[in-house]
C-alpha cells in the first residue's frame, strides 16, 4: 500500500495547480500527499548532460545514448524552451529521476510523481517506432504535459485538411479555427481536469499493476485519439463502476 505520494511540481506550465491536484488526491485516497518544486530545479552539469543524452534524434532506432552538445547540456540546466518538440525515452528518465530522489524517501510505500513539459516517449516493438507518451507508469511516474497534448491524435479530417492546404501552399490558421476545441492546445484551461484522470492512471498503476481500462466511460481509459480524451476525463469525468469499486476498497 502506498503511505505518501510526493508530487513535483512544474513551474513552466502554469496550468498545473500543485496544491489543487494535492487536495483532489486527499479526497480520493486516504493517503499522506506532499509537494514538492521541480524535480530538474537547480540540475548539476552532470544531471543535465544525462538529460541531453537521452534525447531521441532518430524514432524508429531503438535507444541509443546521445553525445550532447554544449548548446543541449546548457539549455537543459535552463530549461529553455525550443521551437521544435523534444523527445526524451522516458524509462532512461525515470532512471535519472530516481537518482534525483533523497535515498531515505526511496522507500517501497512512497509513490513520487513528475510533472514536466518534456516529451517523454517510448520504444514501441509493434511498428519499430518511438511514440510520445502522456504517462510513463511505474515509480516514480512521469507525467508530460506535453504529452498528454501531443500524443492523443486529433481528427482525422484535421490532418487531412492539414495536408492539403499545406499542399497548395495556403494558411491553416482557418483549419486549426475550424476544429478549435476538439482538441488541446497548450496552454489550455481544461488542461488543469485532464491531469487529474493521469494522477490516478498513475497511482492505479501503482497499486495494482494495470494503469488503463478498456472503457471509454473511465478516466482510466488509455486514450489514443483527443475527442475519447476529452470524453474520458471531461465528458464522462469519472472512474467505471470496476474501478470506482476498486478504489472503495482502498
Amino acid at each position: 500500500m502506498i503511505s505518501t505520494i510526493f508530487l513535483y511540481d512544474e513551474p513552466k506550465v502554469p496550468e498545473i495547480n500543485i496544491e489543487r491536484l494535492a487536495c483532489f488526491l486527499k479526497e480520493q485516497f486516504a493517503v499522506n500527499i506532499q509537494t514538492r518544486q521541480s524535480i530538474f530545479k537547480n540540475l548539476t552539469d552532470a544531471t543535465a548532460k544525462e538529460l541531453a543524452s537521452i534525447r531521441i534524434f532518430k524514432p524508429k532506432n531503438v535507444f541509443q545514448r546521445h553525445e550532447p552538445t554544449f548548446e543541449e547540456i546548457e539549455s537543459e540546466i535552463r530549461c529553455k524552451d525550443t521551437e521544435n518538440i523534444i523527445y526524451y525515452d522516458g524509462f532512461q528518465m525515470q532512471k535519472i529521476i530516481t537518482d534525483l530522489i533523497p535515498e531515505e524517501e526511496l522507500l517501497y510505500e512512497n509513490l513520487h510523481i513528475v510533472f514536466t513539459n518534456r516529451l517523454t516517449c517510448t520504444y514501441d516493438y509493434s511498428d519499430y517506432r518511438y511514440h510520445g507518451r502522456a504517462l510513463i507508469g511505474s515509480n516514480p511516474s512521469i507525467i508530460s504535459t506535453t504529452g498528454i497534448i501531443e500524443a492523443p491524435a486529433k481528427p482525422r479530417r484535421y490532418y487531412m485538411e492539414l495536408v492539403s492546404n499545406m499542399t497548395q501552399g495556403l494558411n491553416i490558421d482557418s483549419i486549426n479555427k475550424k476544429y478549435s476545441g476538439t482538441y488541446l492546445k497548450y496552454h489550455d484551461k481544461r488542461l488543469s481536469n485532464i491531469i487529474e484522470g493521469y494522477l490516478l492512471q498513475a497511482i492505479f498503476y501503482c497499486l495494482t499493476g494495470e494503469a488503463f481500462c478498456e472503457s471509454r466511460d473511465c478516466r482510466l481509459y488509455n486514450a489514443h485519439w483527443q475527442k475519447d480524451l476529452l470524453y474520458s476525463q471531461l465528458e464522462f469525468g469519472k472512474l467505471c463502476q470496476k474501478h470506482q469499486k476498486i478504489m472503495d476498497g482502498l
